[in-house]
């Protein structure tokens, strides 16, 4: 019987436009997966994907890709920014699909801060699963939904394996775009001190939670990003070209688990 491949696309940020870089070179091995979990920029890419979006379309979105087009302001607490313009930018790639139209099966991942839970996308409105997903903390407003403050699922599950494993992944590809990123610079600002002190209890929860589900998880691939701020547009081709060269590097093992 065919194994079934799922693909757990990690937060990142503008690091996570490496994703977009792996599906092309998935695809061009002969590679599709059965199903995607995303969180944050995985959810965003993954539910594009997911969607029908070519990898060619999401690559000329990304290189026309402004900052002022993501920044809304107005009435926003809880969050510099509201999410609205996000939400125009994904409407114009996944329409006003729901989970149960998508081509690929797919779920994201949002954080509900009144029960400091995960909670799981799996019907409904696919923009509002990707935008809850993605509301980076302080940063975009938070999502209110059925009773829920949602943010960003990078909060407790930067790289959303064990759901792709439970939609019924046999071989679980787990891409993490925050895996490498670069030490500290030598004096750095108060803003960037802060950002650093989360980068670190992130990275050290994420550990722990590859730890317990190491039995799952088939491959574990980071892409070699270096110091890319994952809050700056400023290397988003960079991103591409290494997201491309990690899925080319592991392709054939993928293709030797999968019994191709």
């Amino acid at each position: 019987m065919k194994k079934k491949l799922g693909f757990a696309l990690g937060a990142g940020g503008s690091r996570g436009i490496a994703h977009i870089g792996f599906l092309k070179a998935m695809e061009e091995e002969g590679i599709k997966p059965d199903y995607i979990a995303g969180c944050s920029m995985g959810s965003i890419v993954g539910g594009a994907y997911a969607a029908g979006v070519s990898v060619e379309v999401m690559e000329q979105a990304v290189r026309k890709l402004k900052l002022l087009q993501l920044l809304s302001g107005g009435n926003r607490p809880g969050g510099l920014f509201e999410t609205k313009k996000i939400r125009k930018i994904l409407s114009q790639y996944i329409g006003d699909l729901e989970f149960s139209d998508l081509k690929t099966p797919f779920r994201c991942v949002a954080v509900d801060l009144y029960t400091q839970s995960i909670v799981e996308f799996s019907e409904g409105s696919v923009i509002d699963g990707v935008v809850a997903s993605s509301s980076i903390p302080g940063v975009f407003k938070p999502t209110e939904k059925n009773g829920m403050l949602l943010v960003d699922g990078g909060l407790l599950a930067r790289v959303p394996c064990e759901f792709v494993k439970n939609m019924g992944a046999d071989i679980v590809v787990a891409v993490d775009v925050l895996g490498n990123l670069a030490t500290l610079e030598k004096k750095p600002s108060t803003i960037t001190v802060l950002l650093e002190s989360y980068n670190i209890m992130d990275n050290y929860r994420t550990a722990i939670r590859r730890k317990e589900q190491e039995s799952i998880i088939d491959f574990w691939l980071e892409p070699s990003l270096g110091s890319m701020n994952q809050y700056s547009l400023k290397q988003l081709e960079f991103a591409l070209e290494e997201g491309y060269k990690l899925g080319k590097a592991n392709a054939q093992k993928i293709k030797d688990a999968l019994g191709k």
